[in-house]
């Protein structure tokens, strides 16, 4: 019995390790943005939030776009966007 559990741990293996380089720069693509405001709730249920956001690396750096943001959002938070050039439309009353 103990033989079984001892070949299904060797099995598994320690997990692969990612290499620090230019594999680890892949996973963070996009363009760093700080939250300046949070505009309001979007969506069927209110799921998203609507947040201004000031662009902080690359060719629009220094520019405030307006984003839609799954989860939690606050003023001053730091998130990565995948592209600047677009913005969202505002969020309308009916």
């Amino acid at each position: 019995m103990a033989e079984q559990e001892q070949a299904k741990t060797e099995a598994k293996g320690p997990a692969e390790k990612v290499e620090k380089g230019a594999e680890a720069q892949k996973h963070f693509e996009g363009y760093l943005a700080e939250v300046v405001d949070v505009v309001g709730r979007t969506g069927i249920y209110g799921e998203v939030k609507q947040a201004m956001c000031k662009i902080l690396e690359g060719k629009d750096k220094g520019r405030v776009i307006r984003r839609n943001v799954a989860g939690k959002i606050y003023v001053g938070d730091l998130i990565r966007l995948p592209d600047t050039t677009r913005e969202d439309k505002p969020i309308r009353a009916r």
